[in-house]
């Protein structure tokens, strides 16, 4: 980041402090998204906007897409350490159950993706499918490995692929219900944990009985 970038950043355009780069371009593609849609929206514009280089926009952002994810990808890189920090011998389908509600707990009522409640208005609807499905993938991978080490079972496995992505597909319904829900919505944990429980204790049944005759 230029001497530049870093002054900026520091106090804004504005005078008021900036928390950092990333936030600050998230925030300014957020208000362009709104005023003039995603497709209109340049990374030239945001860089502008934020006060700051094209060039510190890569730093952080590989795509123009990736600022839609921004507080969603922050929230995943942790995902890995929440499933290491979970014992071996809690049941499988308990950590998992676990992990997910672990996750969402990391959005609160005042801390909803913008890009999940007004992608009407920023035009966002079409990226925010395409772009989302790599991280649903990444996110099924991540998790069926934890749950092909814990069953100790091949990772290329149906079983633990099939667990995963049931698992984190209740958690994505989950999660664009309770965006859409209002400000009313409350916290996303119960939303999870709604649509993951029944998931969980199904498969863990299906464990169990399998352990059983083994």
């Amino acid at each position: 980041m230029s001497a530049a970038d870093h002054s900026r950043t520091s106090h804004g355009g504005s005078g008021r402090p900036r928390a950092s780069s990333r936030a600050m371009l998230a925030e300014a593609a957020a208000e362009l998204f709104l005023e003039q849609t995603y497709a209109r929206t340049t990374i030239d514009q945001i860089a502008q906007r934020a006060g700051v280089s094209r060039n510190t926009f890569f730093n952080y952002f590989p795509a123009k897409s990736d600022v839609l994810w921004y507080e969603v990808d922050d929230s995943l890189r942790g995902f890995g350490e929440i499933l290491a920090s979970i014992p071996d011998t809690v049941p499988v389908m308990t950590a998992v159950r676990s992990a997910i509600l672990s996750l969402a707990g990391d959005f609160s009522p005042a801390r909803v993706p913008i890009a999940l409640t007004q992608f009407d208005l920023m035009g966002t609807s079409d990226e925010l499918e395409s772009s989302a499905l790599s991280r649903f993938l990444a996110v099924v991978r991540q998790l069926s490995a934890d749950i092909s080490r814990r069953l100790g079972t091949p990772a290329a496995g149906l079983e633990p692929q099939a667990i995963a992505t049931a698992v984190i597909g209740a958690a994505v319904a989950a999660a664009g219900v309770w965006a859409r829900a209002g400000v009313r919505r409350g916290a996303l944990t119960p939303y999870v944990a709604d649509a993951v429980t029944p998931v969980c204790s199904g498969y863990q049944g299906m464990l169990d009985r399998q352990a059983a005759t083994r």
